[in-house]
């Protein structure tokens, strides 16, 4: 399994995703996984890589989360959860697409 987390150094979500990624990976026994991490800078980055906001989720190069109407660029990224709109996915909802 391949995961990377997309990110750009503007956004105060991107290292709470990560933590609550690493949690997922061990509460599913793939400690075998690294997270890859990828700092988008530019424009044109976050174009190439088709990057809805930070943090972005890739599961073996797909966004399960991804939102096909949002907007490609630098920018923060809400994710809807249990407990309303939020800057990260949730534990267990990163846990249901590493599954």
């Amino acid at each position: 399994m391949d995961v990377t987390l997309l990110y750009f150094d503007g956004c105060p979500n991107w290292q709470v995703a990560d933590e609550r990624l690493q949690e997922a990976l061990a509460r599913a026994g793939r400690d075998d996984v690294r997270v890859q991490r990828r700092l988008v800078s530019t424009p044109e980055e976050a174009e190439a890589a088709r990057f809805r906001g930070s943090p972005t989720v890739l599961v073996d190069g797909r966004d399960p989360f991804a939102d096909p109407a949002a907007p490609v660029g630098l920018s923060c990224r809400v994710y809807r959860t249990a407990d309303g709109l939020a800057g990260s996915p949730t534990v267990d909802q990163l846990l249901a697409v590493l599954q």
